[in-house]
């Protein structure tokens, strides 16, 4: 795809400093781009860069003024927002990079499942009985989608992605590759000779729409009814969302998170890496979880930012580290006196 200055600044709603003529195929990091490439600028510690680089366009933000002399022929794409503003050229060019739809000729089809208009079908994939896949859909090879389940129009299932018995997809997601989505919950009964016996899962996943969910993440099947991921939602890689909980619409979640059964979770939440959530919890909408925490309690107050191993309000967190600081040097302090 080779578009002009003129033409992507139309896209982004920029203005062009240069030449409007300037053609680019590709995109590229600040620190490598090289001709036929556009780049952008988004954080000030990276601008160093901009004055060697190869880039025939750069994207940068309206109050950028050049601390050194720009490269000779390097156009500027003036925007409010520089990373938007790639995000929206990354998008743009992927489409027109996406496979051709098809069906490759060693995916297995169930003659009762139906395959939208303009679907991709690649190597591999097994469509079992009573599936659906919406138009437009794209199932990298490998992905398998299960009895009954449904998968939505124009969303893109990445190699070796498993949607299991009567799962839903909703429309316009993305699921990376190898990610589960209704495998067996962890349920077990514990029995008076000490094991355990085992607790059917017989429900299923529902995913909203435009949703977001990495590589390696396993989502499991509700015990009864559905384990909820609500439309929006952005779920990063190797993340356990166990059976029955509940995740609010545009709520973002980020790596090795793991969620216990049936907790429910509010719309617009942000949840840092490595949290764990006890089961059976019911967490505020707009909820913000910092890394590493441990949740083991209700949060019923909208829009609190939490912290720590269990999780506190992060004011109280912060005023209980710097009072530990204190009186760990209170300790070495006793001591050094006591040596006098």
């Amino acid at each position: 795809m080779e578009k002009t200055a003129l033409e992507l600044a139309q896209l982004l709603g920029g203005t062009v400093s240069g030449n409007p003529d300037a053609a680019v195929c590709g995109l590229g990091k600040i620190e490598s781009a090289g001709p036929g490439e556009i780049t952008f600028l988004a954080n000030s510690k990276y601008e160093k860069h901009i004055y060697d680089c190869g880039a025939d366009i750069a994207v940068v933000g309206n109050d950028f003024e050049p601390g050194g002399e720009l490269p000779e022929g390097m156009t500027l794409i003036k925007v409010k927002d520089p990373y938007g503003a790639f995000a929206t050229l990354l998008q743009a060019f992927e489409q027109v990079n996406k496979r051709q739809a098809g069906i490759h000729a060693s995916a297995v089809i169930h003659e009762t499942a139906t395959v939208g208009e303009g679907c991709y079908v690649g190597a591999g994939v097994v469509i079992e009985e009573g599936a659906e896949v919406g138009k437009g859909a794209e199932l990298r090879a490998s992905c398998y989608v299960g009895r009954n389940a449904k998968v939505g129009e124009r969303t893109m299932l990445d190699v070796g992605t498993r949607i299991l018995d009567r799962c839903v997809v909703g429309d316009d997601c993305i699921i990376q590759s190898n990610t589960v989505v209704g495998s067996e919950g962890f349920g077990f009964a514990p029995k008076e000779d000490g094991s355990y016996s085992k607790v059917p899962q017989t429900g299923n996943v529902v995913i909203g729409n435009k949703c977001d969910i990495g590589a390696g993440c396993t989502i499991d099947r509700a015990t009864l009814g559905s384990t909820e991921i609500h439309d929006g939602c952005k779920i990063d890689n190797l993340i356990q969302i166990a059976h029955n909980v509940v995740i609010g619409e545009k709520t973002v979640i980020a790596a090795q998170t793991g969620i216990a059964g049936s907790t429910i979770i509010g719309k617009n939440c942000l949840i840092g890496g490595q949290v764990g959530f006890v089961g059976h919890l019911n967490i505020a909408d707009g909820t913000k979880i910092a890394a590493k925490a441990g949740i083991s309690r209700n949060i019923i107050k909208p829009d609190t930012t939490i912290q720590g191993i269990p999780a506190v309000a992060i004011k109280q967190y912060q005023k209980t580290q710097i009072a530990l600081r204190g009186l760990v040097r209170q300790f070495y302090d006793s001591k050094d006196s006591d040596k006098q």
